[in-house]
């Protein structure tokens, strides 16, 4: 949890220094750009949805829209998204990665399933192996085979005293 906030409080700094670097830039670099084509700040452009755009003793006359500072606020936006991944994300995912590769594979991790599977397999070879042999093969069954996952018959006074007394012997007085 503390390494989170570190790095939420390290990404807020370094986003507010590049915010100042990117609007510097845009201020600097892209809006005299621009301004070789038109007016020289970004800010300067609009356009008017009813009437002229005029300003009468303090008062607007018309409906302005001001889409330059739209576009301005966006190549800042862009700029800024740029910097952040190409100087930060993308290194420290590459970074990660090599960090990742460099240690030790680890086995994954067997499913109930599948060890349940295993154990069966294992029992089966060892009932085949004795059955065989002549032997019973240690699965008390008759004649030495005994078929995986059948029913053994309940124990004899167990019928009416439930699986918990079977399985535990009974009830026993200590």
């Amino acid at each position: 949890m503390r390494g989170n906030v570190v790095d939420l409080a390290v990404a807020v700094v370094i986003g507010a220094a590049f915010t100042n670097i990117v609007n510097s830039v845009v201020e600097g670099v892209i809006n005299p750009l621009v301004g070789a084509f038109g007016t020289q700040d970004l800010n300067e452009y609009q356009s008017c949805l009813r009437g002229p755009c005029k300003e009468v003793d303090g008062v607007m006359q018309g409906i302005p829209i001001n889409w330059g500072s739209v576009i301005s606020a966006s190549l800042t936006f862009l700029i800024t998204a740029a910097v952040v991944y190409f100087l930060m994300i993308l290194p420290m995912t590459r970074y990660l990665a090599r960090r990742k590769a460099k240690q030790p594979v680890e086995p994954a991790a067997k499913t109930d399933l599948e060890l349940l599977a295993e154990i069966r397999d294992e029992l089966v070879a060892l009932r085949a192996a004795g059955g065989s042999a002549g032997g019973s093969g240690g699965s008390g069954a008759v004649g030495g085979t005994a078929t995986v996952g059948a029913q053994r018959p309940a124990p004899e006074g167990a019928a009416g005293e439930g699986a918990d007394s079977a399985a535990t012997g009974g009830d026993r007085e200590s």
